[in-house]
């Protein structure tokens, strides 16, 4: 909580912060860079940095925290939280990088509000800045915990088996532990942090879902190549569609990720459009492995049949489930997929089960749409999650 003291100074200072927040961390990154350049180099994206997704997301994830500290005092925003200390733990974030970003941004504040930063205004938002931090950090010590490593120590060498091309624009490459051991387990809906050595030597880090079930003998990542991406957006995705072969080592990190199959037996909406139903192939799989009889109502949305990659086995999990249905919108059909709608998903006339529990995940519009709609139907907001590839630019809503 918010101290006394505090509270009222942030209250009175949000909207000037607010207002000035997207300058604050553009001024930021450029301070944090300019002292830290290896940090740009190997843990920060490059491509979020260049189209300016990572700053959108820092800015977000400070007011949305700053507003819930003001107005649900009594409440853990544990939902913001995970989001980011899971992204965090995959990139091997430590409890002292926190003070080097400490520094680099309240000169940053300093810098653009001049004046209006008193000492009584400096105290409280260095307060609200170590509420935050103290709490990512806690979060990514247990994560770190879990995955039985040492802070910051979660990579990993796994080779490379097996390559297959899923599209022209999708490799999935089968993983397994270089060192022989047994292949750890994960959580269906986790990602993994594949870090690849750059041309330029940077060595970039990427995260991708596992997307099979987690009692194989093997991990599975399925990557998209951005091929119209300026810039650094696409390097790590390219790099590995043109280098990564069978018998090659990737070092990616243990798995991790919030967006994880419920245990029990309630209702299940998987919706996803393009390549954000690979997470979706990893919960169906292993419902199909465990014997579930949970009804699931599966949703996907993607630019045509040949672009829906792993479509073969997306419908043939969604069919060998008993309380299976799949629902499939394509914007171009063509005459490969007669049982699909033209167009976007609309999830507006579906039959639901009550009390489903809903799962997103794709691009921002997509599952905006989708939260829409399904908000509109009387689903409630705590029981829709979502997951973002890339910077979340929807923390806190």
């Amino acid at each position: 909580m918010l101290s006394e003291q505090s509270t009222p100074v942030v209250r009175a200072t949000l909207p000037v912060v607010g207002a000035a927040i997207g300058e604050i961390t553009e001024l930021f990154y450029r301070k944090l860079f300019d002292a830290r350049p290896e940090l740009l180099r190997d843990l920060f994206n490059r491509g979020s940095q260049a189209n300016g997704e990572q700053q959108k997301a820092l800015a977000g994830s400070i007011a949305a925290f700053a507003g819930m500290l003001l107005e649900k005092p009594e409440d853990r925003p544990d939902a913001l939280l995970a989001r980011i200390a899971h992204k965090h733990a995959s990139l091997g974030v430590t409890s002292e990088q926190y003070k080097i970003v400490h520094r680099h941004l309240f000169d940053a504040i300093a810098e653009v509000l001049g004046d209006a930063v008193t000492p009584e205004v400096a105290a409280a938002w260095d307060e609200v800045y170590w509420l935050m931090a103290n709490a990512l950090i806690a979060a990514e010590t247990r994560l770190y915990q879990e995955a039985g490593g040492a802070e910051g120590d979660v990579r990993r060498r796994m080779e490379i088996v097996e390559r297959r091309e899923e599209t022209p624009d999708v490799v999935s490459l089968l993983l397994r532990p270089a060192d022989g051991r047994p292949v750890p387990s994960f959580r269906p809906g986790q990602y993994l942090g594949v870090q690849v050595e750059l041309p330029d030597g940077a060595r970039q880090i990427r995260q991708y879902s596992l997307s099979s079930a987690p009692d194989r003998s093997h991990w599975r990542i399925s990557v998209k190549r951005l091929r119209e991406a300026a810039g650094p957006d696409g390097e790590v995705s390219s790099w590995l569609h043109a280098h990564a072969r069978p018998g090659d080592e990737l070092t990616v990190s243990a798995p991790f990720g919030d967006l994880v199959l419920p245990e029990g037996d309630g209702p299940l909406l998987l919706a996803s459009a393009g390549i954000g139903n690979t997470p979706m192939l990893s919960m169906l799989d292993h419902l199909l492995s465990t014997g579930s009889a949970r009804p699931v109502v599966a949703v996907h949305a993607d630019r045509s049949p040949a672009d829906h990659a792993h479509r073969e086995e997306h419908r043939a999990l969604v069919r060998a489930l008993p309380g299976g249905r799949l629902h499939l919108w394509y914007e171009e059909p063509g005459t490969q997929a007669p049982e699909a709608a033209a167009g976007r998903a609309d999830v507006s006339g579906l039959e639901l089960p009550h009390g489903v529990t809903a799962y997103l995940c794709g691009p921002l519009p997509f599952m905006r749409a989708v939260r829409g709609d399904l908000l509109r139907r009387g689903v409630p907001a705590e029981a829709i999650h979502y997951e973002v590839f890339g910077p979340d630019l929807w923390l806190g809503r």
